[in-house]
């Protein structure tokens, strides 16, 4: 990932077209997609997915959360599986590709958060689904 996209101050963001906006920073131009409610947005971005909510900013919300080892990867937008590189059982990584999604014409690979165990699977190549579908589950 290109981290100095980041850091790199943003001029200006236009909304394109429904759940596309065009940022730009320093000389370049980026196309982000956004979708889902205002108080569950999902954002992507360069083949990555970023998921934020109103409670991510509310540092009381934040307080009371819980830290569970158990995680579940949901699709962020209404889409196709196109591949399903998983199973039960299997070791991943931070950063491992586990599911291959495809909305609105473009790959949105679902990537593991961290080093874990993937303990369920919840969708099959082929099949359509929903936002917040739970689609793997890791320990």
């Amino acid at each position: 990932m290109d981290q100095v996209f980041w850091l790199a101050p943003v001029t200006s963001i236009v909304r394109i077209g429904e759940g596309v906006y065009r940022v730009e920073m320093d000389e370049r131009a980026e196309v982000v997609f956004v979708a889902g409610p205002p108080t569950n947005r999902w954002a992507f971005w360069n083949g990555l997915i970023f998921r934020g909510s109103r409670a991510d900013q509310n540092p009381a919300a934040r307080s009371g959360l819980r830290r569970d080892a158990h995680q579940e990867l949901t699709a962020p937008m209404p889409a196709t599986v196109l591949k399903v590189l998983v199973t039960p059982g299997a070791q991943v990584k931070k950063g491992d590709t586990l599911i291959i999604l495809e909305a609105m014409k473009m790959e949105l690979p679902l990537r593991a958060p961290g080093d874990a165990t993937v303990t369920a699977v919840g969708c099959r190549e082929g099949e359509l689904v929903q936002p917040d579908a739970i689609l793997v589950e890791l320990e």
